[in-house]
């Protein structure tokens, strides 16, 4: 993955072979405390959903997203290094505890930049993302899906991955009509952009 300081990132992943890489609670609150450890420090989380087969997170790359990590062989940035150190601790913990072996995610994290100026690329995103849930059946309300950043936003949670100011600042959201904003049906091609 490759970074420009004050870009938007939408970054996301899914289980090798369309797997599930989520099999209880458990694993999703360890998986955002790996987050924490590893993405937290490296640039600003503005959204991020876990969906039992995949993720997504919408990123704001800063000026310690792309520090290079002194100590690796090749040339990598702080954020990409936290990214892997992010999925193989995960792998290697699901792996542990399931008996298995092997990759867990597809090898090639996709991402796509979404702050192009004349667009509303980022702000689809973010909602996008919130969405999922509800799209795929998981919950009647995204309210109620735990495993994503719309909890914070909506206040029901004091949650402290995502950096709230900086998205307030970032993105060109109705902050004041945030749910009905949240819950419009985005266009199917709209969608498309953001891949």
């Amino acid at each position: 993955m490759q970074f420009s300081e004050g870009n938007i990132c939408h970054i996301y992943n899914r289980g090798n072979y369309k797997q599930q890489v989520f099999f209880n609670t458990e694993n999703y609150l360890h998986f955002l405390v790996l987050c924490n450890k590893y993405l937290s420090p490296a640039g600003d989380i503005l959204a991020w959903c876990l969906m039992p087969n995949h993720f997504h997170f919408l990123i704001h790359v800063n000026e310690k997203s792309l520090t290079p990590i002194h100590n690796s062989p090749l040339p990598v940035s702080t954020f990409s290094f936290g990214f892997r150190m992010l999925l193989s601790s995960y792998t290697k913990a699901i792996n542990k505890s399931t008996d298995r072996h092997g990759n867990l995610f597809q090898q090639r994290t996709k991402s796509k930049w979404v702050n192009i100026p004349g667009s509303n690329y980022a702000e689809t995103a973010f909602h996008y993302i919130h969405q999922n849930p509800l799209k795929a059946g998981l919950v009647d309300r995204m309210e109620e899906w735990q495993f994503s950043s719309f909890q914070d936003y909506c206040n029901l949670r004091n949650g402290k991955l995502c950096n709230k100011a900086i998205a307030k600042q970032k993105l060109n959201i109705n902050w004041g009509d945030f749910l009905k904003e949240s819950y419009a049906v985005i266009d199917e091609e709209a969608i498309r952009d953001i891949f």
